[in-house]
């Protein structure tokens, strides 16, 4: 599930894993085998210079909490630990003085929130029902877009996720509903360590049909980020 910046060779591979999600009820986890043995943290892994690395780890929680399944993260992941997990020592701690890991951790604690509070996310996750792309081929851009759908169709959450390091201006995203909707999760807001480009909260859906809906509109894709959509 790891982000491949800048590649539109590796976008299948962040598209493959929904042809088999509701053969079996799966769990996504990040485990301490992805972060030991020499193999180094999730955040060290990441291509790019600081910035970048921290962007795509949250870029990768909002993409991994919005995917069928259910989400595990181990210990210090939440922090964005740099060093890999060692048995003998506590977590780096220290870590949430400085801003950009502060961010990493309240990323983590308002995904949790939300997907709480969200049912799309979770009543049918184990259904095709539940799931519907809405972009999956735009690996020119490194942009895929998907929908989540619980058993109410009015309150659906529409996952965009721009894994290159350019903002896109005025992509337009199709959806299911006309009128507003409100940004209900973007990875690269402030108070998480991003550069905060965005949408001012919201946006405006329009009768402009695309991806298969019968509404669109146009959105601002942060860089390096994953934004989440829901009806106002």
């Amino acid at each position: 599930m790891r982000p491949k910046v800048s590649s539109s060779w590796h976008h299948n591979e962040l598209t493959f894993g929904l042809t088999y999600a509701f053969s079996e009820n799966f769990v996504l986890p990040l485990s301490h085998d992805e972060v030991v043995h020499g193999k180094g943290s999730l955040v060290d892994k990441m291509p790019g210079d600081r910035w970048q690395k921290l962007a795509n780890l949250r870029a990768l929680y909002g993409y991994m909490w919005a995917h069928p399944g259910k989400q595990l993260l181990f210990m210090g992941c939440e922090l964005a630990q740099w060093r890999e997990w060692n048995a003998e020592t506590s977590l780096d701690w220290h870590l949430l003085e400085e801003r950009d890991h502060q961010g990493v951790q309240s990323l983590v604690r308002d995904l949790n929130a939300v997907y709480r509070d969200t049912p799309a996310v979770w009543e049918d996750d184990f259904e095709p029902t539940g799931f519907r792309w809405l972009e999956p081929n735009d690996s020119g851009a490194n942009v895929l877009a998907f929908m989540r759908i619980g058993k109410d169709e009015t309150r659906p959450l529409v996952c965009v996720c721009n894994f290159s390091p350019l903002p896109r201006y005025g992509y337009r995203l199709g959806l299911p509903l006309g009128g507003h909707w409100r940004e209900a999760v973007n990875t690269d807001a402030a108070h998480y360590g991003g550069s905060d480009v965005g949408n001012l909260g919201r946006v405006e859906a329009d009768a402009t049909p695309w991806h298969e809906q019968p509404f669109s509109a146009e959105v601002t894709l942060p860089p390096l980020a994953t934004v989440w959509f829901a009806p106002a």
